[in-house]
């Protein structure tokens, strides 16, 4: 077997597929390295992909040409778009997943990419020489040669599992932990940090009582993510609805007291967004009850997953709230929640291509920067991907996007300028222009970057490329044809809004909050025309509507981005000296120096450094 590579991915979770999977399809000879084979891909926490501003992610690594849109369709069990009731920058696709199926489709797709090789192992230590990263050893003592490697350690990095007062060394309940690399890269400079995540108790769908849950179906019609769908998938499979209750949080203060996250045993930071539930009860004391979404975790399985209930408590008083939980009053579990402590390292030490300050070649991709969520981490694990194939291939060259181009350009903008406090999640809004990234258009804006790459395929092109003349088509027939009172009063009249008196275009009617474009089909005569019941057809006419409809919203944001950007353009210049630039403020000298931004773009959306900051850097660089 041979040892040398182009890149070294270690990690095979949704990081590091997506980053192996980038660099291979680019032209790259990659290994992946993985502790255990059987896990690729793995749904750690809860069986579901996307949501609010995750699914925009998700679509926007498809667009990419990554794979998490298309594994997902594969296993989806259950779609749902969420914040239909607000305007489309805000609806985020959701779906519900078979964890095994999705797991082993990652698989798959990835023994199938001809220039990946793969090794089960764990990597211990870097290969280093003069500040350059040249390969990796692992616990086998293997030295693996390298031009570039990827890390994407996810919790496995010193990892420790907490339940009640029982410690565990591990990645995962049940799987060993990576030891050996935090030591390494804080001895050569790397600041290194602890951080908590957590997962409830899985319940046996058998001990179940459904029926006193409210049901939440799937949405008609099902769904997709990838851009490359040909159809929608069906739902097959409904969530549930339970709460608990003053009893339950009862029950659960009589295990505070041996809680690692309130007797000083957990020190670390955990995600605000998605609190323990313990968290909730101390927190929301005035709250008499919590919502809980029971989650079926495959179609061949009858494991749920509590989503609402992460815990770290004894789990005798973790089954003992549970018990009096609507539903759940004779519940039996399969395995108790917990909370697990791992490394991360400070992400203001990376570049934009996520390659480190520090050791050259030497890339950080998912929770290890501090963030939570796969989708979060897979963006990153392409983004590092891409950037590793083009530091062996086309050196000093990068590929970055920007806040106004995408929700991953707000992730690792965000990531480098302000650093992480607590595990990074991914919200609309994060994003300031977000009205120009809705999870419809993320072909539009990607897939063309991508396709110069060299990583999405011509048959993406292609796809977008019809999609793009079959919008055209919509709108010009939108735009252009007019109505009149007796062919659409009836329908106004039925959606709540009022009549016309004489012929209008099409587009004024459109313009009604109440009415979707949809509605015309049946009695506008070019429309049905030119309508076929494909998935890109039902894409291409809900983008007219979008574009219809939000074009003057559009137009003012992207004058905005448009007036930003001319600050990216402005390049700071190498090894300046902040401290010596008297005018600057102390705190504006102290994180310039800690971060040294590449642009005056960059700079300003470092916390700490204010306007007046900026305008003196103007100054110092002759504008």
């Amino acid at each position: 077997m041979d040892t040398m590579y182009d890149v070294i991915v270690v990690g095979a979770g949704h990081a590091g597929s997506e980053a192996a999977a980038a660099a291979a399809n680019m032209g790259s000879r990659v290994l992946l390295i993985t502790m255990d084979m059987t896990k690729i891909g793995q749904m750690s926490c809860n069986p579901a992909m996307g949501g609010i501003a995750k699914g925009q992610i998700v679509r926007e690594i498809d667009a990419l040409g990554g794979y998490s849109g298309i594994v997902t369709d594969a296993s989806m069990i259950q779609y749902r778009l969420l914040n239909r009731s607000k305007g489309p920058a805000m609806w985020s696709p959701r779906a519900q997943n078979d964890r095994m199926v999705f797991a082993s489709k990652w698989r798959e797709l990835l023994e199938n990419i001809y220039n990946i090789d793969f090794w089960q192992d764990a990597v211990t230590a870097l290969e280093l020489k003069n500040g350059v990263v040249h390969g990796v050893r692992t616990k086998m003592g293997i030295v693996f040669d390298s031009k570039t490697v990827v890390l994407t350690t996810g919790t496995f990095e010193n990892g420790l599992i907490h339940i009640g007062n029982v410690k565990l060394k591990g990645g995962r309940i049940s799987e060993s932990r990576s030891e050996g690399l935090s030591a390494q890269l804080k001895e050569a400079g790397f600041e290194v940090g602890r951080m908590k995540t957590g997962t409830p108790a899985r319940l046996d769908g058998r001990s179940i009582d459904f029926e006193n849950m409210q049901e939440q179906k799937g949405d008609e019609g099902g769904g997709a993510f990838s851009f490359m769908a040909e159809h929608n998938v069906d739902n097959k499979r409904s969530c549930f609805i339970t709460h608990t209750s003053e009893e339950v949080h009862a029950i659960l203060r009589e295990g505070f007291q041996e809680s690692p996250m309130f007797n000083g045993t957990i020190n670390s930071i955990g995600p605000r967004y998605c609190p323990s539930i313990e968290d909730k009860v101390v927190t929301f004391a005035d709250k008499d009850k919590h919502q809980l979404f029971i989650e079926p975790e495959g179609l061949n399985t009858y494991e749920y997953y509590v989503n609402g209930f992460s815990s770290s408590l004894p789990w005798e008083i973790q089954y003992k709230a549970l018990q009096k939980v609507k539903g759940l009053e004779n519940v039996r579990i399969f395995r108790p929640g917990y909370a697990i402590e791992y490394d991360y390292y400070s992400p203001t030490q990376l570049h934009y291509s996520l390659e480190t300050k520090f050791i050259k070649n030497l890339f950080f991709a998912g929770q290890i920067n501090g963030t939570t969520g796969y989708e979060e981490a897979a963006a990153q694990g392409i983004m590092a991907g891409i950037n590793a194939h083009l530091t062996v291939h086309t050196e000093g060259t990068t590929f970055t996007l920007g806040r106004n181009e995408s929700y991953i350009g707000v992730l690792i903008d965000d990531l480098i300028n302000k650093g992480v406090d607590e595990p990074y999640r991914m919200f609309t809004s994060r994003a300031e222009y977000r009205t120009l990234l809705s999870q419809d258009n993320a072909d539009e804006r990607l897939t063309l970057k991508s396709y110069g790459l060299g990583l999405a395929g011509s048959d993406r092109k292609d796809k977008l490329d019809k999609k793009m003349a079959l919008r055209t088509e919509f709108k010009n027939i939108v735009i252009n044809q007019s109505i009149a009172p007796d062919e659409i009063n009836g329908l106004l009249e039925m959606k709540g809004t009022s009549p016309i008196k004489q012929k209008v275009k099409l587009k004024d009617i459109l313009a009604r909050p109440q009415i979707n474009i949809f509605d015309f089909l049946p009695m506008v005569e070019p429309l049905q025309r030119a309508f076929q019941e494909t998935k890109l057809h039902r894409d291409a006419l809900q983008s007219a509507e979008i574009e219809i409809k939000y074009s003057g919203y559009k137009e003012r944001e992207k004058l905005t981005a448009d007036k930003m950007q001319r600050l990216e353009g402005i390049k700071i210049r190498d090894s300046i000296d902040y401290n010596a630039i008297h005018s600057l403020s102390t705190e504006a000298k102290q994180k310039l120096s800690k971060i040294q931004p590449e642009t005056i773009g960059q700079a300003s959306r470092i916390s700490g450094v204010n306007p007046s900051d900026i305008n003196i850097l103007l100054i110092y660089h002759g504008r």
